[in-house]
Formats: C-alpha cells, sequence, structure tokens
C-alpha cells in the first residue's frame, strides 16, 4: 500500500528519496512516485530526467531502472541480442527441444533464445507453435511438422515481437501445454521481468494459458530486475540456463520448487 507524503518536500530530498527507493526495488513507476509525493507526473519525469544525468538512473517505459553495475541494463535490439553468448542459447534451445514430444501444443515467446529453441523444433513432428516473434516465426516457415500460429497485433520492431489487445486475444481461444517464455531479467524476490510494458503483459496472458511455464535464459539475466514484473519466480516449472549460474541462486530456485536444467558455459562469456 502507498503511503502518501502528508507535508510537501524540496526538489532535493525528493531525488534523495527516489534514489532510495530505486535501490530498494531496483525501478520505480511514474505514476507512484506522483501520488507517494503528491507532484505532478511532468514533476516526476523531471526528477528521472536528472537522475538518468547524474548516471543514476535509466529512464524506460513509465519509470525509471537503477542504473548500478551487476543489476540492471538498458534494453538492447534484437540484432544486438542475437550476437551475445550465442554458443550458450544454441545449447539451452537444443535441450528446450527435447521436452517438446508429438502432439505438443506450445507458445514460443519472442526473442534470441527462444529463436534457438525454434530451431532445433524444426524436425520435429505433429506440434503446434504458436508465437508472437517474427524471427521465431521465420524459423519455423520450412518446418512441415509444425503446424504454426503467430498472435498477431502490433509490430514491436526493437525487439520483432507483436503485441497488444489482438495479440492478447488470440491467446484465448486456446490451451497449450508448454510455454518457453525468454526474458531480460530473473531475481528471485523480484520475479521475472521484461523492459516493455505491452510485452509483460502478453507474456502474463501467455502464462495464463500454458499448463507448464519454462523460462529459458543464459545466466547473465540472473540477478537483473527489468522495469515491468510478469510472473513470481516461483511460477517457474521448469528453468533452463547455464552452469555459469551462481550457486546460491541455483539453491534457491530449487527451494523454491523449481526444475532447473543446466547446459555447459564452455565459453565462460559475461558480455550483456
Amino acid at each position: 500500500m502507498q503511503i502518501t507524503e502528508k507535508n510537501p518536500i524540496g526538489t532535493s530530498e525528493r531525488r534523495e528519496r527516489i534514489i532510495q527507493q530505486l535501490r530498494s526495488h531496483g525501478s520505480v513507476q511514474v505514476n507512484d512516485l506522483s501520488a507517494h509525493f503528491k507532484v505532478s507526473t511532468v514533476t516526476i519525469r523531471n526528477d528521472l530526467a536528472f537522475l538518468e544525468k547524474q548516471g543514476v538512473a535509466v529512464r524506460a517505459y513509465g519509470g525509471a531502472l537503477l542504473c548500478e553495475p551487476n543489476q540492471v541494463v538498458p534494453e538492447r535490439t534484437i540484432a544486438d541480442k542475437s550476437v551475445l553468448n550465442t554458443p550458450v542459447k544454441q545449447q539451452i534451445g537444443a535441450l528446450a527441444a527435447t521436452l517438446v514430444q508429438p502432439g505438443c501444443r506450445l507458445i514460443l515467446d519472442s526473442g534470441t533464445t527462444t529463436l534457438e529453441v525454434a530451431r532445433h523444433l524444426r524436425e520435429h513432428q505433429e506440434i503446434l507453435v504458436m508465437t508472437n516473434g517474427m524471427n521465431v516465426a521465420n524459423a519455423l516457415l520450412e518446418a512441415e511438422g509444425v503446424d504454426l500460429l503467430m498472435t498477431g497485433g502490433h509490430l514491436r520492431r526493437k525487439s520483432l515481437s507483436f503485441y497488444g489487445a489482438q495479440a492478447e486475444q488470440s491467446l484465448q481461444n486456446y490451451h497449450f501445454d508448454l510455454l518457453f517464455l525468454g526474458v531480460d531479467g530473473i531475481d528471485l524476490e523480484r520475479g521475472v521481468s521484461t523492459h516493455h510494458e505491452d510485452e509483460a503483459r502478453l507474456n502474463r496472458c501467455m502464462c495464463q494459458v500454458a499448463e507448464r511455464i519454462i523460462v529459458v535464459t543464459d545466466s547473465s539475466k540472473f540477478r537483473r530486475s527489468s522495469l515491468h514484473k510478469i510472473i513470481d519466480t516461483t511460477r517457474i516449472h521448469t528453468l533452463i540456463t547455464d552452469d555459469s549460474l551462481p550457486a546460491e541462486v541455483l539453491t534457491g530456485l530449487r527451494h523454491a520448487g523449481i526444475e532447473v536444467l543446466l547446459v555447459p558455459n564452455d565459453s565462460n562469456q559475461s558480455v550483456l
């Protein structure tokens, strides 16, 4: 529950308190801060712009992220992501594909890791795949054993993904066995998150219509929090990542009842 300020405070003190919230939660929302401090959203946006210039925050859709090493990173384009940790993503894709049996109905989220899952599904038979990712769909165009569906919606070119009411509504007409979900950030306490609000909402819809939620991500995404939460970490059924995952994180995931499958990270890449 939000606790509003009883008395107005000065600009400097308000910005210090915003920094405290950023450090506590990893991200803040403009509307929440406006209500909390009883100032306009324009004032809050000016505060966040100032903090961004100071190197404290990175502005994102509807709010800002804490700009601290090993915690958050700005969103990259799909082209930039496609060259990061590629060998690990390929191994994750190969392992994920072994979980798909004939007759399976699955959702493939957009992203570069789910793209590798799609590439390893090309020889599968009698499966149905729905995706919101243009690159994922392209990878399956010539896969004769895959019945391919697209969500439709508005195209977000930065991620080559479709989103919006049309995409969300299309999911409601189906029930799926598996969801392979890519993420921008995952943290035991803060949950699974992504940079874009509409994509987060669509991802939540995917989670609602899938029997099992399988997160596919390399270990660089852990202990990171993007602005928009998708689901709590405890809702994940299976996680496929690489063995560079910190031991304490692995222990925490397994204690939460999450099945964790690891692939070797022979390259020891740390590019994020």
